[in-house]
């Protein structure tokens, strides 16, 4: 018998970790602060509920950074989110999480993202149907061991109470799924990814989100700061951002939280905030041979053990 979800608490540590996040990254850098957005559905609205976007552009470190809690009900999910999950037909849902991407200036600094989230369905008279999901992942436009090193070792810390095979189960999981079919390349070095975890109960399964979810800035922040002042030029700035097409490629093809939220109604500037403000992209382009652009294809792109 699994222990009750309580979504209260799940929404107060979504909260409270918004803050946490927000907070580090204004440490960072001081030329920019978050703006927050509250934003609430009408009452004519098919979703009910709400949530904060917090964003920060134009940053001395940043260029845009978006953390994004949303808390939506619905009285029943759409029917493209039911095909393959028959038995949440009918019910009425609840989707809380955060989510955020990170898009530095430095070409030499990773974007990150992370996201943490939980889903409940309810229906009287019926046990309630529920999961957690989520992870974090790097990409890198110039590869660094040392930081591929530091991301994953973070990764597996994060997972480790958890069993000595999760890491590498979810690790896995990460490097299939951010992984764009049409390009035949990985988006960037993974990390973790989980989904529809519930097989533990609530009460551990809310305990390994709140890891992954509490290690983020611990795998991040370091590498922010040794390479943000690296110096840079044109070159490293154009591959940036032919770079960041693969992330706009892949966010609008196949990232399962966008298109949930835009099938379902959801608010449309919060969910696709996680795109970089500036991107290139080039005619069947290829880096030069024995380049630190031909490298990342080579070492970096895939799949490997860091850790």
């Amino acid at each position: 018998m699994m222990d009750e979800p309580d979504k209260l608490q799940v929404k107060n540590y979504l909260l409270e970790l918004q803050q946490t996040i927000c907070c580090a990254f204004e440490e960072e850098d001081a030329q920019a602060r978050f703006f927050q957005d509250s934003w609430q559905r009408g009452p004519g609205e098919h979703l009910g509920g709400g949530g904060i976007s917090a964003v920060l552009q134009d940053g001395g470190v940043f260029e845009q950074a978006g953390v994004n809690f949303s808390h939506v009900t619905g009285s029943q999910l759409p029917g493209s989110a039911t095909a393959h999950r028959p038995e949440l037909a009918g019910r009425a849902f609840e989707a809380m999480g955060l989510s955020l991407v990170i898009h530095p200036g430095n070409p030499y600094v990773p974007t990150s993202h992370a996201n943490v989230r939980f889903f409940i369905a309810e229906k009287a008279g019926e046990e309630p149907v529920w999961w957690f999901g989520g992870g974090f992942d790097l990409t890198p436009y110039y590869g660094n061991d040392e930081d591929c090193r530091h991301w994953h070792k973070m990764a597996r810390l994060a997972c480790q109470p958890f069993g000595e095979a999760v890491y590498g189960k979810y690790k896995a999981w990460c490097d299939e799924y951010f992984y764009l079919k049409h390009r035949q390349e990985p988006r960037g070095i993974g990390g973790l990814f989980f989904d529809d975890l519930n097989a533990w109960g609530f009460d551990k399964s809310f305990d390994f989100m709140q890891s992954v979810g509490d290690h983020y800035l611990l795998a991040y922040i370091p590498i922010v700061r040794r390479r943000r002042d690296t110096v840079y030029g044109e070159r490293e700035r154009d591959f940036q951002l032919y770079r960041r097409g693969r992330y706009v490629e892949f966010n609008l093809v196949y990232d399962r939280g966008t298109l949930f939220g835009l099938q379902s109604g959801g608010r449309t500037e919060s969910i696709l905030m996680s795109l970089p403000p500036l991107v290139r992209w080039r005619y069947n382009w290829q880096p030069e041979p024995g380049s630190p652009e031909a490298e990342l294809y080579e070492r970096y792109l895939k799949p490997t053990n860091w850790v």
